[in-house]
């Protein structure tokens, strides 16, 4: 415990910025540049960390009906955010469904593992989730990681396997999507690069994470790290009409 000295706030504080970095090289930079890989690997940490805190937040909360309300709302309010800074030509496009739709998904498959005994309508129920996640931002991906860390539940050595395999499927999917566009040695690297946000997300959370949350400035905390999802995506979007 000596050298777990990271609040949760902090570790959100980090994947809000690493965030930030991914969609500036989304929205800004030439794909294949080597600033726009570096910015673009840096924010794969973010998705599992919210994920990994999606669980906990489910296991913790005091109102699992307001957790999914703050969801939903703020899904909602981003997804126009979303597609204006993810249009790539034009002004506004559908682009998908947002991040906070994606965690809204990953909450309700928590909620039937949990509430729903009946294992084939659980079954049913997850998977149809799963399914829905193909339309919003980290399809698939999301619900996996989600699933994996709800099967950790609170076991260090079960969520450093978690990270592992979630960072071995990602580099995975990497990989097979360069084939035919890179050559091996570069596509060996493409997939190492888009692995290395999820273990160092692993690394942070198993090494470094205490489980506490700041004293001061809960609340703020809190809000912050919902409003700032939509804002910052308003704000490259703003950005990319006016170049």
């Amino acid at each position: 415990m000596r050298n777990k000295i990271w609040k949760r706030d902090v570790i959100k504080y980090i994947a809000i910025f690493t965030m930030l970095l991914n969609h500036i090289s989304t929205v800004f930079l030439e794909p294949g540049h080597i600033l726009s890989e570096i910015f673009l690997d840096i924010g794969y940490f973010t998705a599992i960390v919210m994920c990994y805190f999606l669980v906990e937040g489910f296991r913790y909360t005091r109102s699992k009906k307001r957790y999914a309300l703050r969801l939903g709302i703020f899904a909602l309010l981003s997804e126009i955010p979303y597609c204006l800074a993810m249009t790539e030509n034009g002004v506004l496009e559908f682009c998908g469904l947002n991040m906070m739709f994606t965690l809204l998904i990953c909450f309700l498959i928590l909620l039937s593992l949990e509430r729903i005994a009946n294992p084939v309508l659980k079954t049913a129920a997850v998977a149809g989730l799963i399914l829905l996640s193909l339309f919003s931002d980290w399809a698939l991906l999301a619900p996996v990681f989600t699933l994996l860390f709800a099967w950790a539940g609170q076991s260090k050595h079960k969520t450093a396997a978690a990270f592992a395999i979630s960072a071995l499927l990602f580099g995975l999917l990497n990989f097979a999507g360069g084939i035919g566009r890179f050559s091996a040695a570069a596509n060996f690297l493409y997939a190492l690069g888009g692995m290395a946000g999820i273990a160092l997300a692993g690394i942070v959370i198993v090494c470094l994470y205490n489980g506490q949350r700041m004293e001061r400035g809960r609340n703020f905390s809190k809000w912050f790290f919902y409003l700032f999802y939509p804002a910052h995506l308003l704000v490259l979007g703003i950005i990319r009409l006016c170049l």
